[in-house]
């Protein structure tokens, strides 16, 4: 591993900024997983919910034609009009928002993002590897700066609530770490590190 105090300060000052670029990405990366989780979720308990009130409107239907003269099939009328507008405001609600929609394009944003945030890991390993010069470095930077504005240009917003999930997910549940035994499990006996 090559020691900070040997790499040449223009160099050092590239990496602190990919650095920092890198770190971005992975929470802006986990963020949108976030959002998308939740939003799925909203998107199932939505169509859940859609599906009770629709079975409930239904019953009461189907009890005021059955129950004529019961003496409570007044309140099953009620009960089914009633049920049929919060259905009715419900279903306009959700015409408008459309979470299993907006749940894809948190994913796709997510794997865009990804794929920037795996060629700003690259970019660093090969700073510190000095093997390239500064000159290409700093063209493989601005390319993907630029990609990532792309990216960023169409990605949906997110929210706080998603930012913090994200950033638990990344500090305390170590969600972008590995340990050498992990990573070495996952590998071909032939490259892993300790071999046994």
């Amino acid at each position: 591993m090559v020691q900070h105090s040997l790499i040449e300060p223009e160099r050092q000052a590239l990496e602190s900024q990919i650095r920092e670029c890198y770190g971005r990405c992975a929470y802006t990366h986990k963020t949108h997983e976030k959002m998308a989780e939740r939003l799925h979720f909203r998107h199932k308990a939505g169509k859940w919910a859609n599906i009770i009130l629709s079975s409930l409107i239904t019953g009461g239907a189907v009890s005021t034609i059955f129950a004529r003269g019961a003496g409570w099939d007044g309140y099953a009328v009620y009960a089914t009009a009633s049920l049929s507008i919060l259905s009715l405001i419900f279903n306009a609600y959700l015409k408008d928002l459309d979470p299993g929609a907006l749940a894809q394009r948190h994913r796709e944003a997510a794997s865009d993002i990804w794929n920037v945030r795996e060629a700003y890991l690259s970019l660093i390993a090969d700073i510190v590897g000095q093997a390239s010069d500064l000159a290409a470095l700093r063209e493989r930077r601005d390319s993907l700066q630029a990609a990532l504005h792309k990216i960023y240009h169409g990605a949906p917003h997110t929210d706080g609530e998603a930012y913090g999930k994200a950033q638990d997910a990344l500090k305390n549940k170590e969600d972008l770490t590995f340990s050498e035994r992990e990573i070495d499990l996952m590998l071909p006996i032939d490259l892993r590190r300790a071999q046994k």
